[in-house]
């Protein structure tokens, strides 16, 4: 495996790969926004819109004992290329008329299997004193992959382009405007095809499922189980299923606090992403991996500005405020991202580790979801779920910073009998 990178540098290829993320991930947002307004076209429930997101993660969580080793089994950089296609190939049998939710168990297929290749490949390429640094390039990536995503969804989505398309001669609009989303998985599959190879390998890993499903088990077992990667997977898996949650249902505010349409709404998710990338960028340069645990309040703040945001029913309120909850969700996942990749790398495996927490991360994201379309389809106020959401999480990471806290004070007591801690880690 390659060794550390330069102390003000990435190795060759990492922003390429980089690239190549960010038009996938835009691709993947513009998609979310147009099958939201095919399932508003098609007269669906209003509970079927946050099922889209559940059907495409449910592929993380079915496929996550196989995802890691298929990454780890051959270059990264090529499986990512045809994963991206599976991808291209869901939104393509949308066009020719499958279901928006069974579309997306398809485009959330190649996701899951994109994904440990992806993070896979920059464990790889980029060493543990530039982690930090490189996480912060992935989420800010990521925002703005969300960001202009979110924005280029809305914008095929408003009534003037549709109308555009009309002129032009589509009898279907909506169809037209997912062919452009298709040019830009081309985009991503391009870039992804002329990404370096680590030169990382790893011991063979057995076909059989039994011992796949078993072995995965194992690992996510002794993931938890580590002081520092317990407590990182917590808050990531606890940050990533209260976002996927707060996608949706910062859309339904905006629809009924300040009686926004989708494709005005869906500009406020963005908004939400400059932040992000504020926040992600501030972290990457003056949080070492070693003080990656400092951050945990952010979790705190994070939760209790939910239902303060809830209460907001003025734009000129709420962008303020959807700012800094990007910001602080920024400070907050970026230096938990990279402690968790590293610790899973060291335990682990590049590969089987991006895979384990994926499946406890998009697990989260499933029950809450889950949970959320129930709200909604029991006529739960949106005031009312943000209310709860946002206190659960201030709760639950207040009880994280605790037992770390509980942690430490034991480590100093008894060093010798505790992994590495925050302080030992470069």
């Amino acid at each position: 495996m390659p060794s550390d990178t330069a102390e003000h540098g990435m190795p060759p290829g990492f922003h390429r790969l980089i690239a190549a993320q960010f038009f996938s991930a835009l691709a993947d947002n513009a998609l979310l926004i147009l099958a939201i307004a095919l399932l508003h076209a098609q007269s669906e429930p209003l509970w079927w819109v946050p099922l889209l997101k559940f059907c495409f993660t449910l592929a993380y969580v079915v496929l996550a004992p196989f995802a890691g080793p298929l990454a780890d089994a051959r270059p990264k950089a090529r499986w990512m290329a045809w994963t991206n296609g599976l991808k291209a190939l869901g939104l393509v049998a949308l066009l020719l008329g499958l279901h928006p939710l069974a579309a997306f168990v398809v485009v959330g297929t190649g996701a899951a299997l994109y994904a440990p290749a992806k993070y896979g490949l920059v464990t790889e390429l980029v060493g543990p004193r530039r982690l930090v640094a490189a996480n912060g390039w992935i989420e800010v990536a990521a925002v703005m992959a969300v960001l202009l995503g979110t924005l280029i969804g809305g914008l095929l989505v408003s009534v003037p382009v549709l109308d555009a398309f009309r002129r032009l001669g589509s009898g279907q609009p909506l169809h037209a405007a997912m062919v452009c989303v298709l040019g830009l998985y081309g985009v991503a599959a391009a870039l992804n095809r002329g990404l370096p190879d680590s030169g990382a390998r790893y011991a063979a890993a057995s076909t059989r499922v039994p011992t796949l499903v078993r072995e995965f088990w194992v690992a996510n077992r002794q993931l938890w189980a580590d002081p520092l990667g317990g407590l990182s997977l917590a808050v990531t898996t606890l940050f990533w299923g209260v976002g996927a949650m707060m996608q949706f249902a910062v859309l339904r505010w905006a629809e009924s606090a300040l009686g926004y349409p989708l494709s005005a709404a869906s500009q406020l998710q963005a908004v939400v992403a400059v932040g992000v990338v504020v926040g992600a960028v501030a972290v990457g340069n003056w949080v070492p991996l070693g003080r990656a645990v400092r951050v945990l309040p952010a979790g705190v703040a994070l939760g209790l500005l939910l239902p303060v945001l809830a209460s907001v029913n003025t734009v000129w309120l709420a962008v303020p405020l959807l700012v800094l909850i990007g910001v602080v969700g920024g400070v907050l996942v970026v230096p938990m991202n990279a402690l968790l990749q590293h610790r899973g790398a060291v335990l682990l495996s590049a590969g089987r580790s991006i895979a384990v927490q994926n499946f406890n991360e998009n697990l989260s994201i499933l029950v809450l979801l889950g949970g959320y379309a129930a709200l909604l389809a029991a006529d739960l106020s949106i005031t009312t779920v943000m209310w709860l959401s946002g206190l659960a999480i201030a709760g639950l990471v207040a009880a994280l910073i605790g037992r770390e806290r509980l942690l430490a004070r034991q480590v100093r007591q008894t060093p010798q009998s505790h992994p590495a801690r925050p302080s030992q880690l470069q």
